[in-house]
């Protein structure tokens, strides 16, 4: 008679212990760090943002942060420089889809506000004076200027084409800048009433600008 048949042995469990939803698994860490740190800033200000905590919403070590970023600051020169060249690509684009001249230059203008609006967390890193002179990278200081001469050389184009004044381009572009901001800063900070994106507004201040800055008959 044969022996009867072992028991079978139960199955153990694989799964283990799970990491809180959200927590990073693999992958690109720098990309999971930089997008943390927005949707920090966003719900919850600059303030907040530390890279202790980042590390522990995404289940990181000390070790692994400190290979990306040697402290906050250099976290938020990320997060800025992106911010920067995202502006300038989409400058860019607004200039370069509507045929440049005075449509482009207008189309930018709308683009610069809305790249506010929808990146309200990297536009406030970006012109908050929250990264330190020091901590500013060869890349966020290469970004940002890049961002400013888009303005600039749309500026040089038209002056060459005769639609604009023949202002210094540089404080020209400062002048449309420091309106265009100011739009933004509003917009981003709920003060337009039911002009939440600033779209009445900017195509006022873009008819007020293109009158400021015509070339003289």
């Amino acid at each position: 008679m044969a022996p009867p048949a072992p028991a079978p042995r139960r199955l153990q469990r694989t799964a283990g212990r799970r990491k809180p939803a959200g927590h990073y698994h693999h992958g690109d860490l720098r990309r999971a760090l930089v997008d943390e740190a927005v949707k920090t800033i966003r719900t919850r200000g600059v303030d907040q943002l530390t890279l202790r905590a980042i590390g522990e919403r995404l289940g990181v070590s000390r070790t692994a942060l400190y290979r990306h970023f040697s402290d906050k600051q250099a976290l938020l020169a990320a997060v800025s420089t992106e911010g920067f060249r995202t502006l300038r690509l989409a400058l860019t684009a607004a200039w370069e889809e509507h045929g440049r001249g005075r449509p482009g230059f207008e189309a930018m203008a709308g683009a610069y506000v809305r790249f506010a609006v929808t990146h309200p967390a990297h536009y406030q890193v970006m012109f908050g004076r929250f990264v330190e002179s020091a901590a500013a990278s060869a890349d966020l200081q290469r970004e940002a200027r890049a961002a400013f001469d888009v303005l600039v050389d749309a500026l040089v184009a038209q002056q060459k084409a005769g639609i604009v004044r023949r202002d210094e381009p540089a404080l020209q572009a400062r002048f449309i800048w420091a309106a265009v901001h100011g739009i933004a800063m509003l917009a981003i900070d709920g003060q337009l009433g039911g002009d939440e994106h600033g779209e009445a507004l900017n195509a006022y201040a873009i008819e007020r600008l293109r009158r400021a800055i015509a070339a003289t008959p």
